[in-house]
């Protein structure tokens, strides 16, 4: 029977590898949370069996060579013979040695269980792979996310087990895009359940009140090479710095439908919607260049990854690194 696992182990080995290359291709949806999840399993499965069926039995293999050379000198010493050639230590060794079908998985569980409860329950990393949220987080950013400040959830399901904070309005959030779940997005929560947020000729109003802005200089965009209008615009007690475009009218077209979309008002200055209950309203700091709430609609409470607060790494500026607003 055991023959079989370098054999099964190849096997996985190589699913793994097929799968992995049909993400990087966009073949497959990339489900990281999942792929670790049963890796986490698969890995454990040996690591379980290492632990107490393999190791024992080579342990009991080493055990009967010593038993059998010891033996085997005993009876030579009663026909007279004291000095007897052979050193069993190799053979020994050799019977203890993990094999490689065994390091490659059993040995690898403690690497792999860390990283999966690290990732599931407390931080985990993402890229940012476009402007919505310029000049808080640029593309390259590589940012933290707080799995805990929202809550504790379930990995892969998502579903939370344990309330924590709920998110509040200037919380720089991260969640499954809804109209495709297998796809991360990040955006600013604007609008909490209940509020009645309206984005009118550029302007934001939250409960029928504006929400305090100040002008700054223009910004340059050194990937776009152009400028844009800057604001420091403050959302609850958070003060953050946006941009508009002045060229964009101020119009918005929304998707043909999403759930709740009758909770909108769209017009030609923009769009009035009130947040239903257990969902949010999302918005990029990027006002002109940013695909959020305003189109797609509310972001559920079970599609919450959560809060952005780290940027820990941009290979091609460093002076990015640090905490953001």
């Amino acid at each position: 029977m055991t023959k079989m696992f370098p054999q099964l182990t190849s096997m996985l080995l190589l699913a793994l590898a097929v799968v992995v290359g049909l993400m990087v291709k966009g073949v497959i949806a990339t489900n990281f949370a999942l792929m670790l999840l049963v890796l986490t399993v698969i890995t454990g499965l040996y690591w379980l069996g290492e632990r107490f069926y393999f190791r024992p039995q080579r342990q009991r293999a080493a055990a009967a060579l010593e038993e059998q050379h010891r033996q085997r000198r005993q009876q030579l010493a009663q026909q007279g013979i004291d000095k007897v050639d052979g050193d069993i230590s190799e053979a020994r060794q050799k019977l203890l040695t993990q094999p490689w079908w065994l390091d490659w998985t059993a040995g690898l569980f403690p690497v792999i269980l860390i990283v999966f409860l690290l990732r599931s329950f407390l931080f985990e990393p993402f890229k940012i792979p476009s402007g919505s949220m310029i000049p808080t987080l640029l593309v390259g950013d590589l940012i933290l996310v707080n799995k805990y400040h929202y809550g504790i959830r379930l990995p892969v399901i998502n579903k939370k087990i344990i309330a924590n904070h709920e998110p509040q309005r200037g919380d720089v959030m991260v969640f499954r895009y809804p109209v495709d779940t297998s796809v991360d997005y990040i955006k600013r929560v604007v609008g909490v359940p209940g509020d009645e947020v309206a984005y009118l000729n550029k302007k934001l109003t939250i409960n029928g009140k504006p929400v305090e802005v100040t002008p700054l200089p223009d910004y340059y965009d050194e990937d776009s090479l152009r400028y844009s209008q800057q604001w420091r615009e403050k959302l609850g007690e958070v003060s953050h710095d946006i941009l508009t475009n002045g060229d964009r009218p101020p119009g918005i077209v929304p998707f043909d439908s999403f759930p709740n979309k009758d909770a909108c008002r769209y017009s030609a200055e923009g769009v009035v919607c009130k947040v239903p209950a257990g969902q949010y309203f999302m918005m990029g700091d990027n006002r002109d260049n940013s695909q959020d709430s305003r189109y797609w609609g509310f972001v559920p409470d079970e599609n919450i990854v959560g809060r952005a607060f780290f940027v820990w790494m941009n290979f091609s500026n460093l002076k990015r690194i640090g905490s953001f607003n």
